[in-house]
């Protein structure tokens, strides 16, 4: 298995610096945040792409996966999100979604991961309209992601339109489009009560890539570092081998952004104590 970090949680230091610390500890790839202050798409110049590529192969490091799921250089965590009341708003996400797939195409990433949906009211809204206006979303940049041989990956998380395995297969049932698929985080489904050690087997179609954190036996969204919740990821790690998955799993810890790499430090040699 080949591990890989986010540099969501270097955010104190540029991206290059972010590269050059993670290979330092060990890791094979990094994932590269698509947002302030890193990779947002209209600030990465010819020049700045072409620096990017060579920091990449200098620390010979491989890149795992776009985040395109944040814009805080717009607004916020969510928002813009797909599913935004306003038709502005959500044009603005898929506009960003569309950037991200050609800064992938530059870079020779192979996917992205993107807001399951967006924020709601439950009390409110149509989840079967708000699906439907998803669906719509996503199947209009999948013609960019098809015509760049880039994988579009939805990421469930708590509290947002898609939550469960459920919400994601009956979501992809909409879609039809071969370059759209699902970005399987571990500590997300945890959160929602599901085994991610039992799920992977049921969405091991559609997965392109895969997020690592642990989370606390309280089931509270909080990235932590693995080891330190109640994830079993010797049963998890066992299952995502079982399904022949080769590619990246990206550790995420952007809550230890006051020291990263303390945090991509222990979680590299947990799992390394457990892979090995």
């Amino acid at each position: 298995m080949k591990l890989a970090f986010s540099s969501n949680a270097f955010k104190a230091y540029s991206l290059e610096g972010s590269i050059k610390e993670i290979r330092a500890i060990g890791y094979e790839g990094v994932e590269i945040l698509c947002d302030y202050p890193h990779a947002y798409p209209p600030d990465m110049t010819l020049d700045k792409v072409a620096a990017l590529k060579a920091s990449l192969i200098e620390n010979h490091l491989k890149i795992s996966n776009l985040n395109a799921f944040s814009l805080y250089a717009i607004n916020d965590v969510y928002h813009p999100s797909w599913i935004d009341p306003s038709v502005k708003q959500r044009k603005l996400r898929i506009q960003h979604t569309a950037n991200c797939i050609r800064l992938a195409s530059e870079l020779g990433a192979k996917s992205l991961s993107t807001e399951p949906g967006g924020t709601y009211d439950k009390n409110r809204d149509s989840i079967q309209n708000l699906m439907k206006i998803f669906a719509n979303g996503i199947s209009e940049v999948a013609v960019e992601a098809e015509k760049n041989n880039v994988m579009i990956l939805v990421e469930p998380e708590p509290n947002l339109l898609l939550e469960t395995s459920k919400d994601f297969l009956e979501f992809i049932k909409e879609i039809n489009s071969s370059h759209v698929g699902l970005n399987f985080d571990i500590g997300h489904f945890f959160c929602v009560r599901e085994d991610p050690s039992e799920i992977v087997y049921k969405l091991a179609d559609f997965i392109g890539h895969i997020h690592l954190a642990d989370i606390a036996d309280n089931r509270i969204h909080n990235h932590l570092i693995p080891g330190e919740g109640a994830i079993n990821f010797r049963a998890v790690l066992k299952a995502i081998s079982d399904i022949g998955y080769n590619g990246f799993i990206t550790v995420e810890l952007y809550p230890y952004q006051h020291d990263p790499i303390y945090a991509a430090k222990e979680a590299y040699n947990y799992l390394n104590s457990i892979i090995h």
